[in-house]
């Protein structure tokens, strides 16, 4: 089997303001990858970059996506360490377009072998539920969305802090005072405290019951994450921190966290997630799946990912119930009451609608 071209679109989703500690998201600026072979099976692939956090946008996904189409056209699809291994070696870091790519030739892979992508991963179906994240917001406002979420039967709430110590103090109280104990709560800060506000914040909102804290500090200052670990008893979740296994290693074997995030726009794709995975379990160190503001699209392949590895044992699948306004995806993973259900279509499962997309800019490679 061999690439004969790579279709790529510039897959704009328009959505509610959403905040975190870095920047807001007024639109999913993401890009959508097909990929064709001469055995007429196709595969799909699509990514979200978000500059603050991996420093791609959508306009240097669609240009390294030319390049990197180039590079694999004529060769051999089902070789995907292969294929990865041409990208690494034409170009460092990207890890958020080539996650796209890697999503497509694994859909390619399953497809081919006529299985659903959990089953060629050799995993089973699970159950997942996901969480449900709440944007920085007032206190008073954010604890008005947890009320809501909660009537809507979620039971489990990640809350985004991170601007200002005190505030995030009041807003877990509110938070905490509205819903009561009943559903989980856990916060990311998006590297937006230094060392004191996080000692401090942590230490303060630890008497609401939290489950865990992502990314407390900038990656910079990874070598001060044992210190915190010891300064306050909130688990700690890395996030931007790993971006692959080799950051995964150099932090468990440091002591600077007690669970990892694992995101395909960070890893660059469903590889190298399963080798920080693979790492993780090799250290007894559970790890979490997230994500970006994907469509249905990318988060059914996580779903496939988080059913094929057992080391996965948090699930942030919420991407697309974060503001989108409109749904572009054809079949593919459902939520049902936040859990979240696969067909067992070969591959991924799920396509975008050519309706949606027909007005997109777009070239094929």
């Amino acid at each position: 089997m061999k690439i004969t071209h790579t279709d790529i679109v510039k897959l704009s989703i328009p959505m509610e303001p959403f905040v975190i500690a870095t920047e807001t998201c007024y639109e999913a600026k993401n890009t959508y990858i097909r990929i064709h072979t001469d055995s007429d099976i196709i595969g799909v692939g699509e990514c979200s970059a978000f500059p603050m956090l991996v420093g791609e946008t959508q306009e240097t996904c669609y240009a390294v996506a030319k390049d990197l189409a180039k590079i694999i056209k004529g060769k051999n699809p089902l070789k995907i360490e292969e294929r990865m291994h041409d990208m690494h070696t034409y170009i460092s870091f990207n890890s958020t377009i080539k996650s796209a790519f890697d999503m497509a030739l694994h859909d390619i892979a399953a497809k081919h072998s006529n299985q659903p992508l959990y089953a060629f991963l050799g995993g089973t179906k699970k159950e997942i539920q996901t969480d449900l994240t709440i944007g920085i917001s007032t206190p008073e406002k954010m604890a008005a969305t947890a009320v809501q979420f909660k009537s809507d039967g979620v039971k489990t709430i990640k809350v985004k802090l991170g601007k200002n110590g005190k505030e995030d103090v009041e807003r877990i109280k509110l938070i905490r005072d509205a819903i009561g104990y009943d559903v989980k709560l856990r916060i990311d800060a998006n590297q937006g405290w230094d060392f004191d506000t996080a000692v401090s914040t942590l230490n303060s909102i630890e008497k609401y019951n939290i489950e865990f804290c992502e990314q407390p500090l900038h990656h910079h200052y990874d070598s001060m994450l044992p210190s915190l670990i010891n300064h306050v008893k909130i688990p700690i979740m890395a996030d931007e921190s790993v971006f692959n296994h080799f950051d995964a290693e150099r932090l468990i074997t440091a002591n600077a966290c007690d669970y990892i995030n694992i995101k395909l726009a960070k890893s660059g794709g469903i590889l190298e997630a399963i080798k920080i995975a693979d790492t993780a379990a090799k250290h007894h160190m559970p790890c979490m799946l997230g994500g970006m503001v994907e469509s249905r699209l990318a988060l059914t392949a996580k779903v496939h990912l988080a059913m094929a590895h057992n080391n996965i044992k948090f699930y942030d699948l919420d991407t697309c119930l974060l503001g989108h306004l409109v749904d572009p995806v054809i079949d593919g993973a459902r939520y049902n009451n936040y859990f979240l259900e696969l067909n067992n279509l070969p591959g991924i499962g799920a396509d975008i609608d050519p309706y949606f997309i027909k007005d997109a800019e777009k070239i094929t490679v």
